[in-house]
């Protein structure tokens, strides 16, 4: 059986504990590979690794960083489809949307190449006479990224190709659900010039990923998952000192008023709803339809579609393509099935029923059928809590103003999108909306890399977003300069509070 081991000081390694996990193919309900699982002391080796590592990598110009970045970036395009396959095999996502994350977590390498523009510091010359006043944008240290099974390539890339290209370096514990993909990327970097010990992956136990936002030699963490957990990270490292960027849950509405463009908005709910079977914090799983003329045509519109899905393994390509795998595990898929439960009994009208999906050939995977759910309140579990599955709820309002009270009674606020041909209501919700990330017929507005990723509420726990500019700020840290180069020495003491000028 093929294990998947850590990448650490430059090569694979493997737990001396000779414990492994099995990482099962979604698809089939098959083992795909085992997982080492490394001991604390282990976990402790690599952040000591990337420790030793970071003074000559922190040195290192910024320009020979980029170069780094663009020979990765060349790297992942020649491999694409290698890491495609590792994330369909793994996670179950089709093969178009495996390469869809893959290029959108390129673009943030692609962003990382343009570092020495990014680290360009202020220039204030004669602040005072004879005395210029300038910053630097320095590195941290070692920083920890901690990532969700959901896009096993994508969220990494997040976080580490703007980290590196700072100038810190890098401990990754990628999810154990899908983990083969960040080590795979770390042989790239390798290949692509990165020095041994710059960036490093760790299989462990989440007691032993505690290390990685305690450790004092550890600068900042970075993390996605759920709130809960995004929550005790953030104050467990704050209080250890640490900058902390900490992404929970996401409940994403979008709001359908009476004018918008039916045909375009169904098909971009179907795709928001049910693209990545639904495992995504941006996905699209409560639609508020104002009025209920509005609720019917899209409950109309919508229920052959949901029935129709093509589900089956995400490996086929092309014309043969599926719409929708399964979801990542057995576990999950109980989850999201008892969900579906409990909106049936809860009083939702259930329009599409999933739970009973059958794909011919794969009666061992962890399939879901796209669900439709009419009729949903603020009272229900499946409004309440985040699914993270093929599940779509339309819940009725009777104007805009309640619709949007809805939105913003939410305790997650992540995205959210609004459907309309007005413009007068598209900026009105754009300004008063309580979400991070908006979009205006867009069902999916994830933000390019050269821009920010992050929500509000409790889908977020620090100051700070990922990438984009935020990301770059998250990995260094400002030093001002203020310097007097005087002809001659100075002869009178000063203790009053310096002006200048």
């Amino acid at each position: 059986m093929n294990i998947t081991g850590n990448f650490i000081g430059g090569q694979i390694t493997f737990s001396a504990s000779n414990e492994t996990i099995p990482v099962y193919d979604p698809a089939t309900g098959a083992i795909a590979r085992e997982l080492t699982q490394s001991t604390a002391d282990e976990v402790a080796h690599a952040i000591e690794v990337a420790h030793n590592a970071f003074p000559e990598w922190s040195k290192t110009s910024p320009l020979r960083r980029a170069r780094v970045m663009f020979n990765f970036k060349a790297l992942l395009e020649q491999h694409r489809d290698e890491l495609a396959e590792l994330i369909v095999t793994e996670h179950g996502k089709v093969w178009s949307d495996a390469l869809g994350e893959l290029t959108r977590g390129m673009e943030v390498v692609e962003f990382a190449c343009g570092i020495p523009h990014l680290l360009k510091g202020e220039y204030s010359p004669n602040v005072g006479t004879g005395v210029d006043s300038y910053s630097l944008m320095q590195p941290l240290g070692v920083v920890a990224g901690i990532t969700p099974f959901n896009f096993p390539a994508m969220v990494p890339m997040w976080m580490f190709p703007i980290a590196l290209a700072c100038g810190n370096t890098f401990v990754l514990k990628p999810p154990a659900l899908d983990p083969s993909a960040s080590v795979r990327m770390a042989e790239l970097l390798k290949e692509a010039g990165l020095p041994d010990g710059v960036f490093n992956v760790v299989h462990c136990s989440n007691e032993d990923a505690e290390q990685l936002y305690t450790d004092p030699r550890v600068q900042a963490v970075s993390f996605v998952g759920s709130s809960g957990v995004a929550e005790h990270i953030y104050k467990t490292a704050s209080a250890h000192g640490k900058r902390v960027q900490a992404f929970g849950a996401a409940k994403n509405h979008a709001i359908v008023m009476p004018d918008a463009d039916l045909d375009a908005t169904v098909n971009a709910i179907m795709g928001g709803a049910f693209g990545s079977a639904g495992e995504r914090c941006m996905a699209l799983p409560v639609v508020v339809a104002v009025g209920d003329d509005t609720a019917d045509k899209l409950i109309a519109s919508l229920t052959p579609l949901v029935k129709a899905l093509r589900v089956g393994p995400g490996i086929s390509k092309g014309a043969e393509e599926n719409e929708m795998g399964p979801v990542v595990s057995a576990a999950h898929q109980k989850k999201v099935l008892g969900y579906i439960d409990a909106g049936e009994k809860e009083g939702a009208k259930l329009v599409v029923d999933g739970r009973n999906c059958q794909v011919p050939g794969y009666a061992e995977g962890y399939y879901i059928g796209g669900t439709l759910f009419d009729n949903v309140t603020p009272e229900m579990v499946i409004w309440r809590e985040e699914i993270f599955g093929p599940v779509l709820s339309i819940m009725r309002a009777p104007d805009y103003a309640s619709a949007l009270a809805i939105v913003n009674s939410h305790e997650f606020g992540n995205g959210s999108a609004i459907f309309t041909s007005n413009g007068h209501t598209a900026r009105d919700f754009v300004q008063e909306v309580q979400a991070g990330m908006v979009g205006v017929n867009v069902p999916v507005p994830v933000p390019m890399a050269f821009h920010s990723f992050g929500g509000w509420k409790r889908s977020v726990f620090g100051a700070l977003n990922v990438h984009g500019p935020d990301g770059v700020r998250f990995y260094t840290r400002m030093k001002t300069a203020t310097a007097r180069w005087p002809s001659g020495q100075q002869t009178v003491s000063e203790f009053s509070m310096p002006t200048l000028g």
